[in-house]
């Protein structure tokens, strides 16, 4: 075990590096929910914030839109996992790790920490943007844990199914369009309008799809609003996501060294 956490830890350091190597991408992929930020309160807030009910406008639609720009940063960075495990599996490194004596899921574990830190760090910096455009939490110390630990329990979901991805791909070509479905859920949900807006068929798949209840948790502990049973169904399909991205990335990762 301390032989695995030591070469885990070393591996961590590995994807570090790289990140900062590579921080143009990195910023790249920490752009895009920020320009949807922008785009959605500064070009649409004042129709789409009166929709939602009363005349709150632009002030009432960032506190609404906040929750689904996080959960963009979360699928935005992820992509940047699947890319990068791709690019591992390609160029031949991980064959030369598997000539070493280091533990074999120490490799996939750095990606893991690595990315997972990444995503915090950029959620930290797109709640920053959404503070300085009118984002106005009213949450205790206890709902802001609550709701760092959602978001990062997210985050290791969707990093570990990334993972699986980049296994998965040929490419890194390829490994970067797996993930895009990911962006896209938020929009199919009640990331920017409420479901209730919606036809049927589209309502009933923003309903029961796994970002809406991500999203209507976080608006609850950082807003107020009502939770109901989103945060168990949230805890739900976080668990279920990283069980399957772990086991599906195990799975590729053992019969890929048997190759």
């Amino acid at each position: 075990m301390s032989h695995a956490i030591r070469d885990s830890a070393t591996m961590l350091r590995r994807q570090l590096r790289h990140m900062w190597r590579n921080l143009p991408v990195v910023l790249m992929l920490l752009a895009v929910p920020i320009v949807f930020l922008l785009l959605f309160v500064y070009v649409l807030g004042g129709t789409l914030g009166d929709g939602l009910g009363g005349s709150g406008g632009r002030r009432a639609y960032v506190d609404y839109v906040t929750p689904g720009i996080l959960l963009i940063t979360v699928a935005g960075a992820v992509q940047g996992t699947a890319i990068a495990v791709a690019l591992d599996m390609t160029q031949g490194i991980i064959a030369r790790f598997r000539t070493m004596a280091i533990a074999r899921t120490s490799v996939l574990t750095g990606h893991v920490l690595g990315s997972v830190l990444q995503v915090l760090l950029q959620l930290a910096v797109v709640l920053g943007v959404a503070v300085l455009v009118g984002f106005r939490p009213d949450a205790t110390a206890v709902e802001w844990l609550a709701a760092a630990g959602l978001l990062t329990v997210t985050a290791v979901a969707l990093v570990w199914l990334a993972v699986a991805m980049g296994l998965a791909s040929g490419n890194p070509a390829t490994a970067s369009n797996l993930p895009m479905p990911l962006l896209l859920l938020p929009f199919f949900g009640s990331g920017f309008v409420p479901t209730e807006s919606m036809p049927a068929g589209l309502r009933w798949f923003a309903e029961h799809q796994p970002f809406t209840p991500i999203m209507e948790t976080l608006r609850g502990l950082l807003l107020g609003t009502p939770i109901g049973n989103s945060a168990v169904i949230a805890l739900g399909w976080c668990a279920a996501i990283a069980l399957g991205g772990y086991l599906w990335a195990r799975a590729l990762y053992n019969r890929e060294r048997i190759r």
